[in-house]
């Protein structure tokens, strides 16, 4: 069993990890900003506290004692520019402040490769409202590989396309490397339950480290 911090624990990819996380026996402080409004993600096996991963302090604080972190986050309150850069440098600080060495952390599918050095949202026709929110999570990615060799860290990138919420987990999934998974045009979407299956997963048998893995269906 092991001590796992989730931070944005109350998003949809957040939730699902913290339930495939107790249901494999590990204990789960769920971070929020506000626990009063994620009355049902407490019980046994997870702590619900309330946190900022954009502050060094704070993610110190709640990840001391912890084995490993895992962040799902996103705002909508702050520009993607700046959100998540600061978000990678507080987790990248606070973790090693507080001992932890192993993150993971939900990536977005346009920061994936088309060709090599072409990442999705550079290629044309791609929606220019959307680009934006993309390079705020190309820049944490420069953040997190300027950080400390002792950080140990992973991004997982599900396909560039919206992700069932709705079904069960199959329990099956696949990685490759920075590019985009080739997916056949009738596959069905890929699970956030899944994407929950694959982050547990490298975090019980580190598979990849300092790296941008895409991950998608079987």
């Amino acid at each position: 069993m092991s001590e796992i911090v989730v931070f944005g624990a109350g998003g949809r990819a957040g939730r699902r990890t913290v339930a495939e996380a107790v249901a494999r026996g590990h204990r789960v402080t769920a971070v929020v900003r506000d626990p009063a409004k994620y009355p049902e993600l407490a019980g046994p096996g997870v702590t619900v506290v309330a946190g900022d991963v954009t502050d060094r302090a704070s993610v110190a604080a709640l990840t001391a004692g912890h084995d490993a972190v895992v962040s799902t986050v996103f705002t909508a309150d702050v520009p993607s520019g700046e959100f998540f850069p600061a978000a990678a440098a507080a987790l990248a600080g606070g973790l090693l402040a507080a001992g932890a060495r192993r993150l993971l952390a939900v990536g977005l599918g346009t920061v994936l490769e088309v060709a090599p050095g072409v990442p999705v949202h550079d290629t044309e026709g791609f929606p220019p409202e959307h680009r934006a929110f993309s390079l705020g999570h190309a820049a944490q990615l420069t953040v997190l590989a300027a950080a400390p060799a002792e950080l140990d860290w992973v991004v997982l990138a599900p396909p560039p396309a919206y992700l069932d919420a709705d079904s069960p987990r199959t329990g099956h999934y696949r990685t490759g490397t920075t590019a985009v998974l080739p997916t056949p045009p009738d596959a069905p979407p890929f699970r956030y339950a899944d994407l929950a299956v694959a982050l547990l997963d490298e975090l019980e048998r580190p598979a990849h480290h300092r790296a941008l893995v895409a991950v998608g269906p079987a």
